[in-house]
């Protein structure tokens, strides 16, 4: 674990300021646990409140992917008895329009966020909307977080790597970077996500263009690489054949295999694209005790054991990897830089450079 640690430390370090990444790009839905009635307390900082004090109810905002949601949610109901937890879930860039209309009409409807775009936290702190709070667990997160004003904290950690369908590749052929999916070799079999629907997808094109520069992306669609939706929807045509290899979140691809499917994981030797995706609590919460409780929670050892049977990493040292995945402390070293700040500043510009390029 110790090792883990300082390499998350290391990659971390290099990758922006700390203060200021399941991402569908599906459509949306809902879920919750029921209980409570209680309409909470006024907004502030502080330690929060046991389980059974909690009450209430919690709107949630976010990109896990809904069976996901479907496993935790009787969890939390557990822990939180006399709270209602309800959900909206899309991807990253769905979750974060409808909130930006909210944020537009004064009305927001989102007590926390849980979004795979981490750039997003830095400009809501930026914006003055994430209600400062300092977890019980808060110096147990090994990866971003805002470490000058508690506004956010990292909650999973999803990676961007390649997957490949073994039916139709041998693991000996199977491309070894990102940068080999331009070669010809792979002209019409390349399917990615499209930043646009995806907070992750946002993150890699982010850091692709930065390692290699938009001649990439133009090599990639010269070569008849696809833009496919989503990371559920990529995930399907790489399964069913459609595409042969994919850049998807290892995530999705360690799900399939579990079940059978025949797919594989690459982690790129140019470097696996890391997204510590976070959770912060919105300034405009009616009920900010169960806010922090339900942030504890997540942050617990529970809560990141019900994230890793998401398939997703921990943020903590002390929680196993989950089944399949190759233990972060073996690529967290090299994987690629992400500027947070910069991304936050340039995100708009990000996406409509992909979609000139794309054809999008």
């Amino acid at each position: 674990m110790l090792s883990l640690l300082l390499a998350l430390s290391v990659f971390f370090t290099g990758c922006g300021s700390s203060s200021g990444t399941g991402d569908t790009g599906g459509p949306s839905s809902s879920a919750g646990s029921t209980s409570g009635s209680s309409s909470g307390s006024t907004a502030g900082s502080g330690e929060s409140s046991g389980g059974s004090d909690v009450s209430g109810s919690l709107m949630i905002y976010t990109s896990i992917y809904p069976d996901i949601i479907n496993l935790v949610s009787p969890e939390l109901e557990k822990a939180f008895p006399n709270l209602k937890v309800e959900w909206f879930q899309g991807g990253t860039e769905q979750v974060t329009a409808k909130l930006a209309a909210e944020i537009e009409a004064g009305k927001i409807g989102a007590d926390l966020l849980m979004v795979a775009d981490p750039s997003y936290y830095v400009y809501l702190k930026k914006q003055d909307l994430l209600l400062p709070y300092k977890s019980k667990h808060f110096d147990d997160v090994a990866v971003h977080k805002d470490t000058e004003d508690h506004t956010f904290a990292g909650v999973r950690i999803s990676n961007v790597v390649i997957g490949y369908n073994t039916n139709l590749v041998k693991p000996e052929d199977a491309p070894k970077t990102f940068r080999e999916l331009t070669d010809p070799k792979w002209k019409g079999q390349v399917v990615i996500v499209d930043p646009t629907l995806s907070g992750t997808a946002l993150v890699s094109t982010y850091a692709l263009s930065q390692k290699y520069g938009w001649e990439f992306f133009e090599q990639l669609r010269d070569n008849g690489a696809v833009v496919g939706g989503g990371n559920s929807a990529v995930e399907t045509k790489l399964v069913t054949g459609e595409f042969a290899v994919a850049v998807i979140l290892e995530e999705n691809l360690l799900k399939v295999k579990d079940r059978g499917e025949p797919v594989e994981v690459v982690y790129p030797e140019d470097g696996v694209i890391i997204v510590p995706s976070p959770i912060g609590i919105l300034k405009t919460t009616q009920n900010p005790e169960a806010a922090k409780a339900v942030v504890d929670w997540w942050l617990s050892p529970e809560g990141q054991k019900a994230i890793v049977t998401g398939w997703m990493h921990s943020v903590r040292t002390d929680v196993e990897s989950p089944k399949g995945a190759k233990p972060l402390a073996e690529f967290a070293p090299t994987a690629m830089n992400v500027d947070w700040e910069d991304l936050s500043a340039r995100a708009g510009e990000i996406k409509d450079k992909f979609v000139k390029i794309m054809g999008q």
